[in-house]
């Protein structure tokens, strides 16, 4: 008996033998589809892969999971509480963790795309390590008093037009204890992107990419610093590589 097939050929030069049962046919070519990178960045969930830039355990040595004092908690900031000990608030970084790989990997994206990306810090004890960092992979930093219209009024204060940032990073929200960053409201006028480290005394409504985390302590601030680095490289690197193939 002679058995009848149709010689199908598939990527990569590979052909199949396609009989009464397709199976092997469509078994082969899904395993193609499944191997093959998706050349557009948008088509991927994790692109850049900042999922593996960090565990939870780096985040529980970095201290990021101590937050303020119970008197002091916003009532927005309740679903990313842990518990308590001691008095002092706990995050859950299983949440922390899912927060902050969407904010690298939407700054990668954004580093990708050739978007110019400013860090913001209050904290004077973490001015210099915000600065070094932003210096260090070509983006900028604003560590002192933000004067009001810097961005709602661009233009009239540089006396030109003005690009603004693509991306605004917090590293903490707030100007003090109390009120908040004023380029956070300001950011949210002009619909610029932000993302912020959102203490348990925080507001979290106008950010973008809210991570909750400890804002305050220099071993955290560090850790976060060296995410963003390596997601903003990593976006730059993808780039270049993308223009040299089609340049």
């Amino acid at each position: 008996m002679i058995r009848r097939c149709l010689i199908l050929p598939l990527r990569n030069g590979i052909t199949v033998c396609r009989n009464n049962s397709t199976a092997v046919a469509e078994q082969a070519e899904s395993t193609q589809e499944s191997n093959t990178p998706a050349k557009n960045p948008l088509d991927h969930p994790d692109y850049f892969q900042v999922h593996n830039l960090f565990t939870v355990k780096d985040l529980f040595d970095a201290r990021v999971h101590f937050g303020h004092k119970e008197g002091s908690l916003n009532e927005f900031m309740t679903p990313y509480i842990y518990g308590s000990r001691q008095g002092h608030l706990i995050f859950d970084l299983d949440i922390t963790a899912e927060h902050l790989r969407k904010a690298l990997n939407f700054t990668a994206h954004i580093a990708y795309r050739g978007g110019i990306v400013c860090f913001f810090n209050r904290n004077a004890l973490n001015a210099h390590l915000v600065e070094k960092t932003a210096l260090e992979c070509g983006e900028y930093a604003h560590t002192r008093f933000w004067r009001g219209g810097i961005f709602t009024n661009a233009d009239h204060q540089f006396g030109a037009i003005t690009r603004l940032p693509d991306l605004c990073i917090f590293l903490n929200t707030q100007n003090n204890i109390l009120n908040q960053h004023t380029a956070v409201r300001d950011s949210a006028k002009l619909l610029i992107p932000t993302i912020g480290i959102v203490d348990s005394n925080c507001n979290p409504n106008l950010i973008t990419y809210p991570v909750p985390g400890n804002d305050d302590t220099p071993v955290a601030i560090e850790l976060y610093c060296k995410l963003f680095k390596a997601a903003i490289t990593r976006g730059k690197e993808a780039r270049m590589k993308f223009l040299q193939e089609n340049n």
